[in-house]
């Protein structure tokens, strides 16, 4: 699921991606290493970044050759409206979690040990999803941040709440690369007492490695108000660009604070002793939909007496010039 936030080089040449790419092996082999820790090479920009993640691990292909990748850009133009699409269903208990700083993002853990876990279902789900983490993407600037755009429009930040099939697969790894294994909640512009509980222990995730516990986050009272919801099948954002994710975007954004936000931008991407760059611009740019059809549960047809479209849409949709008149 993911929801937006509001208050959002030169290319190089092929002789520029040969030598750096024959740089990054050179220093691997000098260095000794039969192999590569991934996870701690990739970044969001410069020869590890997202136009280079398929490139160097062929285990991460999809990202540069998939057909179903994400973020997209939401246009309007494109949306179809599915009357079978339904009410999204998320369990309203509270949870326990982690937050970490990865050096890619915040990123809350939930605790689902327990006999209640946290399960989202409905919308264009045919299974039971057991939630799992949450992902914060946020800009350095105002105009920057979101991963999903709204009609070309970005976001200053998005959180996205990861599930994985718990009717099918055993563990959110399992569900990763299987298919219907994975949903994404999206949503923007966060301020309320729920995204507080994340913010307020920001200081003490500033370096890669840093943990503070959560204690009693709820997830359905973080959400918007809205059922209202986009949805299309696509990939996480992250390497190795699995496509299997289904992905709701939920079609209001909620508010973060210029506070909140300042809080994330003072998060750094390295360790308190090499604290590198600022953790911030942590989002994958979009990706094509190559005829993918983007849905939606809200009715745009136009009215049978006034002519005008997005009927019920101007009632519930909560980003501006999606409806018009003819």
């Amino acid at each position: 699921m993911a929801t937006a936030v509001v208050p959002r080089g030169t290319p190089l040449t092929c002789w520029g991606l040969r030598t750096a790419l024959c740089t990054l092996l050179l220093l691997l082999q000098v260095g000794g290493f039969s192999g590569v820790i991934w996870e701690e090479w990739w970044t969001y920009d410069g020869i590890s970044g997202p136009a280079f993640w398929g490139l160097i691990n062929p285990e991460w292909s999809l990202c540069n050759k998939g057909h179903r990748q994400s973020p997209v850009d939401l246009d309007p133009e494109r949306l179809l409206f599915d009357p079978n699409l339904r009410h999204i269903r998320v369990n309203s208990h509270r949870v326990n979690g982690l937050l970490t700083n990865t050096g890619h993002g915040a990123v809350l853990a939930l605790d689902n040990s327990t006999r209640r876990a946290l399960n989202v279902s409905g919308g264009p789900l045919a299974y039971k999803y057991q939630l799992h983490e949450l992902h914060v993407r946020y800009g350095l600037v105002d105009a920057l941040g979101s991963e999903h755009l709204v009609s070309g429009r970005a976001f200053p930040a998005e959180i996205q709440i990861f599930g994985f099939n718990s009717e099918l697969y055993v563990n959110f790894s399992d569900a990763t690369q299987k298919a219907q294994g994975l949903v994404a909640l999206s949503v923007g512009d966060l301020s309320n007492p729920e995204l507080r509980l994340l913010t307020d222990q920001l200081d003490r995730v500033q370096y890669r490695g840093d943990s503070v516990p959560v204690t009693r986050i709820s997830i359905h009272g973080l959400l918007p108000n809205t059922s209202a919801y986009m949805t299309y099948d696509g990939s996480t954002t992250m390497p190795g660009c699995h496509e299997t994710v289904t992905w709701i975007v939920f079609n209001k954004p909620i508010y973060i604070t210029k506070q909140q936000l300042l809080a994330l931008r003072r998060l750094m991407q390295g360790t308190m002793a090499t604290p590198k760059a600022p953790l911030g611009n942590n989002f994958r740019g979009p990706q094509s939909l190559h005829n993918r059809p983007l849905r939606t549960n809200i009715d745009f047809r136009k009215d049978s007496v006034t002519g005008n479209q997005c009927v019920s849409m101007k009632r519930t949709t909560f980003y501006k010039g999606w409806c018009s008149s003819n």
